[in-house]
């Protein structure tokens, strides 16, 4: 075998291994957009849904009657805090930083944390009042919008946790660097989801 002939094959293979190696990642942020794509479609039906009934108050509370804008600023403002601060985390990463990586992700978790509290308690003031999701259509609908947000919320602070632990002990591999970026296309999809919720529920329902 000639030494053209077995370079070629040489470099051949080191291209198949290349390939094998980055493939799986590929695949898996490529998979995430597929998700989130999907995840878009759910919101947007919901949304649909909250639109048709936002006004079907079957003699219960307006939303002009219980939302306060005030504190739903807060939530927004929390949320915001949190997408900037995942931000700063992907930085760290690309810089190689574990520890700045690790720092700005726990803050991001505690900040939606603190958010996903806020949900509970609003929705806790709202049924005490008597204006749970069984009270009229729109309050049913409300709380299906609004909760499955926080539910994604409350997700994405688990896969937080998850993830801290899962760079601490294994540092900045490629695939906890994947799994960061895919966390953070989704916390900055919650929060543009998050924007909606609060311009087409909250403030022009207290308008």
């Amino acid at each position: 075998m000639s030494t053209q002939s077995m370079t070629n094959q040489d470099a051949h293979a080191h291209g198949h291994e290349h390939h094998e190696h980055h493939d799986p990642v590929a695949t898996k942020v490529f998979g995430f957009w597929i998700y989130i794509m999907s995840d878009c479609v759910l919101f947007a039906t919901i949304f649909a849904t909250y639109a048709v009934l936002a006004t079907n108050y079957a003699g219960g509370p307006t939303s002009h009657e219980l939302f306060e804008l005030p504190f739903v600023l807060v939530e927004t403002f929390v949320l915001l805090a949190s997408s900037f601060m995942i931000g700063l985390a992907t930085l760290a990463m690309n810089k190689g930083n574990k520890q700045g990586t690790m720092l700005w992700l726990a803050l991001t978790l505690v900040l939606g944390a603190v958010f996903v509290a806020l949900e509970i308690y609003e929705f806790h003031h709202f049924i005490s009042e008597g204006a749970g999701p069984q009270r009229s259509a729109f309050l049913s609908s409300f709380f299906t919008l609004v909760g499955t947000h926080g539910l994604h919320v409350t997700s994405g602070v688990i896969w937080a946790i998850i993830l801290l632990i899962q760079i601490a002990t294994k540092g900045l591999t490629d695939m906890n660097r994947s799994r960061l970026m895919c966390l953070s296309l989704f916390w900055h999809f919650l929060h543009i989801i998050w924007i909606c919720v609060f311009t087409i529920v909250y403030l022009v329902g207290a308008i």
